[in-house]
Order: C-alpha cells, then sequence, then structure tokens
C-alpha cells in the first residue's frame, strides 16, 4: 500500500515537471518579445521625431511596420511550438501515468 501512494506521488511530481519547464519558457518568451517590441516602438518614435521630412517619416514608420510584423510571426510560431510541446508533456506525464496503473496484456 505504501509503495503504492509513493509511485503515485512520483508519478503525480514527474507529471508537473515537464508542464513546469514549458510554461517557464513561455513566460521567458513573452517577457522577452514585450521587451522587444517596446524598445523597437521607442526607437520608432524617437526616429519619427528625428524625421526632417514626410518621405523620411513614411520610410521610418514602413520600416517599423514590417519588423513589427516579422517579429510577431516569429514570436507566434515559436508560442505555438512551446504550446504543442506544452499539451504533449501534459499528456505524456498522464499516459505515463496511467500505463502505471493499467496492466498490459
Amino acid at each position: 500500500m505504501l509503495k503504492t501512494i509513493n509511485e503515485n506521488l512520483e508519478a503525480t511530481t514527474h507529471s508537473f515537471e515537464g508542464a513546469t519547464k514549458v510554461t517557464q519558457e513561455i513566460a521567458s518568451q513573452i517577457a522577452d518579445y514585450s521587451k522587444r517590441s517596446f524598445e523597437q516602438g521607442t526607437k520608432t518614435v524617437e526616429n519619427l521625431l528625428g524625421a526632417r521630412s514626410l518621405d523620411k517619416a513614411v520610410e521610418v514608420q514602413t520600416e517599423y511596420a514590417r519588423s513589427a510584423y516579422e517579429d510577431y510571426v516569429s514570436h507566434a510560431t515559436k508560442l505555438g511550438q512551446l504550446y504543442t510541446d506544452l499539451a504533449k508533456e501534459t499528456f505524456k506525464s498522464y499516459q505515463d501515468f496511467a500505463s502505471k496503473l493499467t496492466p498490459v496484456r
């Protein structure tokens, strides 16, 4: 009985480890993206304020839009992969736990 309880406790603890690591990576990626986005926006505003002509201002804005879009798509792709990894890790831990409880025939 005590052995079963310990195995269940270990399986439960193990099930949270993978999901916790992926969740931490997701939070880190979101924080990094937010920081980069803010810095890029600040730099763009500074460049817009320093623009001497309408053409230069349009050029700065166009470059910002292109860069922001590329960065967003890259970030969304990374997050999509991380959420996929999170789902796999979560399911894997339950699958491992269930395989220990269910005898194989």
